[in-house]
């Protein structure tokens, strides 16, 4: 049930954009233990200049293929966290050849009653999960 963000600078063609997507779902399945069709992407695409991704002063060199991915989910455990970092950025240079460096997670908690899939209910909360 994570639901994952992901800002980009436009220039990416649909194949690219699958195999992103692909890769970043394959890391939090396995790291996150999740259902494989527990899958909520969304990307939006910016012109070059509306995104600004410095380094925080860790000398990363970041390029126009930067990924800043905003993954919104419930409690992980540290361990879990870590694994996904390791994963995804893995992931993405093996199926996109994107650099470490240009690649920036947040990780965002929230409850259980923060979800509701459908219908006007907070399913799990109401044990439908």
């Amino acid at each position: 049930m994570p639901l994952l963000k992901f800002d980009l600078i436009e220039g990416r063609d649909r194949n690219q954009l699958r195999e992103l997507l692909d890769a970043a779902h394959e890391a939090m399945v396995e790291a996150f233990a999740v259902p494989q069709r527990d899958r909520y992407q969304v990307v939006t695409q910016h012109s070059p200049g509306e995104m600004i991704v410095q380094d925080t002063g860790l000398g990363l060199e970041r390029s126009d293929q930067v990924v800043m991915l905003t993954v919104v989910s419930r409690p992980r455990k540290e361990s879990q966290k870590l694994a996904f970092y390791r994963l995804l950025a893995d992931g993405l240079k093996h199926r996109c050849g994107l650099d470490p460096q240009d690649l920036m997670v947040s990780i965002v908690e929230n409850t259980d009653a923060d979800w509701s899939f459908g219908r006007g209910q907070a399913q799990f909360i109401t044990g439908e999960l």
